[in-house]
């Protein structure tokens, strides 16, 4: 859906939609792309249809491209939504809808199927666009205390336990961290996915001991006096590391 167009319902199938959770990591914070949408105070997933001639991850690649302006990113499907009612309260003519054509607030009001995908990115690469049917497209905290869209808030935990059984088999820190980091900054970002503190000693060794960093000899500038060293992933040792499968539990 480009922006300021009106969704063309006879292109896509019926009953089918894919969201997607957008993960980006900023001020040593988990976040998550939303949009805002029309005329509501409500936010709800990046997400779309499924055109006739796509498959499913080609329509979440085209969704994500639309909604970051990156190609390549790195992408999961981690369930499917089919609760009869989860659409529930969207059945009545919804806000954001105000201005659309009656075929598409009828399109809307037909029970959907949601496949659910993650996505990781780097915060910093990010060109946030709305769609059709938001004003914004913003970077919220998964925590936030806001009104979401339908099931969108069950679709976030659901993503959230998922990167979190997932933290020992693919390369979370490496798709969401910039190509530099401090030790204190992965140690947030584990800590921030699982909602909980790490041990800092016990954390370092055990990263360390995967030996999937290199440690360089810069050390992070415009901090206190003794700034942490940076370290980057040796991308080659990580990727053995994952197909190996990452030791132990957080």
């Amino acid at each position: 859906m480009a922006n300021n167009h009106h969704l063309n319902v006879s292109e896509v199938l019926d009953h089918i939609s894919l969201d997607c959770v957008i993960f980006g990591f900023h001020d040593n914070e988990l976040k998550v792309l939303m949009l805002r949408l029309k005329h509501t105070d409500a936010y709800g997933l990046p997400g779309g249809f499924l055109k006739h001639e796509e498959t499913l991850e080609q329509a979440a690649e085209r969704t994500l491209k639309e909604r970051t302006g990156l190609d390549n990113i790195f992408l999961r499907q981690f369930k499917v939504f089919s609760d009869p009612l989860r659409d529930k309260p969207k059945k009545d003519d919804p806000e954001f809808l105000r201005n659309e054509p009656p075929e598409v607030v009828e399109f809307f009001k037909k029970r959907f199927i949601s496949v659910g995908f993650y996505a990781l990115v780097e915060f910093s690469k990010v060109d946030p666009q709305p769609d059709a049917l938001s004003d914004g497209c913003e970077w919220i905290s998964p925590f936030a205390d806001v009104e979401m869209f339908i099931d969108h808030k069950d679709i976030i935990d659901k993503a959230l336990t998922t990167l979190r059984i997932q933290l020992n088999q693919q390369p979370i820190g490496l798709k969401l961290l910039p190509r530099k980091f401090t030790m204190p900054q992965l140690q947030k970002l584990y800590e921030t996915i699982l909602g909980r503190e790490l041990d800092r000693r016990n954390f370092q060794r055990k990263i360390l001991s995967y030996k999937i960093l290199n440690k360089l000899n810069e050390r992070k500038t415009g901090g206190a006096h003794k700034a942490p060293f940076l370290y980057e992933f040796n991308r080659e040792s990580y990727k053995q590391a994952l197909e190996d499968g990452l030791s132990g539990v957080w």
